[in-house]
């Protein structure tokens, strides 16, 4: 199975993506984790897409991220996604709550709740959010798209979740 999680950023994206690994048993990948290094500075974007491409390459997988100028890429290859569309609100409080908390899928630990960090999640609404809706419903006849409205809702589904029933 090839999944993809998107959404803006303290959607719950990562959380959910470590839970699923932990059911499924599939490999996951942190887009974060291949485009920051840990001194805060980042890979070009040659670096970045062949390590992208290395991981879309693998027979199964889960990849966390939204990095839209890659979306389609990797909707291409995904069979599955789960798009986590939470109001404003909870993602900056959800992006808030891990500030001072080490994470498997950032390579610092973030210390403080960076201004243009949180403008981004703010605008993630009006600058991301057109551009992603239209990518699923250019594949949703080819895709298995799951769409969460809360955390609630990818809890609940995860509870239901056995690896023999992913599909």
């Amino acid at each position: 199975m090839k999944i993809l999680v998107i959404g803006s950023p303290g959607s719950g994206k990562s959380t959910f993506s470590r839970k699923l690994r932990d059911i499924t048993g599939l490999p996951l990948h942190y887009l974060d984790m291949i485009f920051h290094r840990p001194d805060r500075t980042t890979v070009d974007r040659d670096e970045f897409d062949k390590a992208l491409n290395e991981m879309l390459a693998g027979d199964e997988w889960i990849i966390d991220g939204n990095y839209l100028r890659t979306l389609p890429l990797r909707l291409s290859a995904a069979e599955k996604v789960f798009f986590f569309d939470l109001p404003v609100e909870e993602c900056l409080k959800g992006a808030e709550s891990r500030i001072g908390t080490k994470r498997e899928d950032l390579p610092w630990t973030e210390t403080e709740f960076d201004e243009d960090f949180r403008r981004y999640i703010i605008d993630f609404p009006k600058d991301q959010l057109p551009k992603i809706e239209r990518l699923l419903k250019d594949c949703k006849d080819t895709k298995d798209i799951v769409v969460f409205r809360s955390r609630e809702e990818a809890d609940r589904y995860l509870e239901t979740l056995s690896a023999k029933n992913l599909n």
